[in-house]
């Protein structure tokens, strides 16, 4: 074949692609509705947004005309969007109404799922926590009860150290005609559980590190009890850091009751974690919450706690709820002096989580 000839078959097919593009924007552009644009049936919509993807992409066009060709392109996954949520479940309030997606993580009692919400012509991300038995809704109200009290009455400096509630509402499930509570939560991104810590550092984590984690946990809790709040739950999983910003948010507060009265429920796998005061059902105060914080910290460190920092630990965990501190801001002035003796000067130390190991 002459080289002639393989130039006018590109030059054809340059231009037949060309009259696609046209031809594409311009459906585009008369388009109003998701239904103007994308067939009924599902795998015929998918196979046409592709191609329009594919033939309106920004980077098949030149500079001169990119400007346009990104907006047609957030245009048309706009159109996508609106035609794909419109195919989700949803789950409808006084306040918003949810597109359900991705199930983000499923605890013990909850499954969490991810979900968007339109307001003022954009969607939100949102965390949509339902109970997974309808024997725990009155968990769920504990958790909202909660948030509503840090968010009304803890100190606003704080505020970080827990989750945003949006607002919690009661859902019947159309099949089955049970009765759920859910609650709308912030989405926290970047963050990392201590249970995930742990696995990344299997030999125990350095002091070092571990202390900035057990300090901005102390202040959580100091903060919560000043509202008048136990956690009742401080374990592993229920503690996510962030890295990077040195971050930490106390999650999952459906076995938060208040300070002088029961913890409603246990993890029962970790219940060698818990004080005799919540595994006897006697009232939980202050003291208990700082038991499965110190519990938790040290299970972090594992091997690696300095003898001094175990002392330290044994006075948090004593078995009398009354023998053991109940000030976790006084704890944390504690704190800060044995890691003085330990470590001299407080210094920031760069944290990272260890990328996960990719399997062939």
């Amino acid at each position: 074949m002459r080289d002639g000839d393989l130039r006018d078959r590109g030059e054809r097919a340059a231009s037949g692609v060309l009259r696609d593009r046209v031809a594409a924007r311009a459906t585009l552009v008369a388009a109003r509705r998701p239904a103007d644009l994308f067939p009924d049936d599902d795998t015929e919509a998918a196979r046409v947004y592709r191609r329009l993807a594919r033939l309106l992409h920004p980077d098949t066009v030149g500079a001169a005309e990119r400007p346009r060709a990104e907006a047609d392109f957030a245009r048309l996954e706009a159109l996508w969007q609106r035609r794909t949520d419109a195919t989700r479940p949803t789950l409808t309030t006084r306040r918003h109404t949810y597109t359900l997606g991705a199930t983000r993580a499923t605890g013990d009692l909850a499954v969490l799922r991810e979900a968007t919400y339109e307001r003022d012509g954009t969607r939100h991300p949102v965390l949509l926590k339902i109970p997974r038995a309808v024997t725990d809704n009155d968990l769920l109200e504990r958790e909202a009860e909660a948030l509503s009290r840090l968010a009304r009455r803890g100190e606003p400096r704080h505020r970080a150290y827990a989750p945003r509630l949006l607002e919690s509402f009661r859902y019947r499930d159309p099949d089955t005609g049970a009765e759920r509570r859910v609650n709308a939560l912030l989405p926290l991104d970047g963050f990392h559980t201590l249970t995930d810590v742990r696995a990344a550092y299997p030999d125990g984590l350095d002091p070092r590190d571990a202390a900035w984690m057990w300090r901005r946990l102390l202040v959580a809790l100091g903060w919560a009890h000043r509202a008048g709040r136990v956690h009742g739950a401080v374990l592993p999983d229920h503690i996510l850091i962030h890295p990077e910003e040195h971050g930490l948010v106390l999650v999952d507060w459906c076995y938060s009751t208040p300070v002088g009265d029961h913890v409603p429920a246990l993890v029962e796998r970790h219940r060698d974690s818990y004080p005799p005061e919540v595994t006897g059902r006697r009232p939980a105060t202050e003291a208990t919450d700082i038991h499965l914080a110190s519990r938790t910290m040290g299970a972090l460190m594992g091997e690696r706690t300095p003898k001094p920092m175990r002392a330290f630990l044994r006075g948090c965990t004593l078995p009398a709820e009354a023998h053991r501190p109940h000030d976790a801001w006084r704890l944390l002035a504690e704190l800060d002096a044995l890691l003085d003796r330990l470590y001299g000067p407080r210094t920031f130390r760069p944290f990272t989580m260890p990328a996960p190991a990719r399997h062939p």
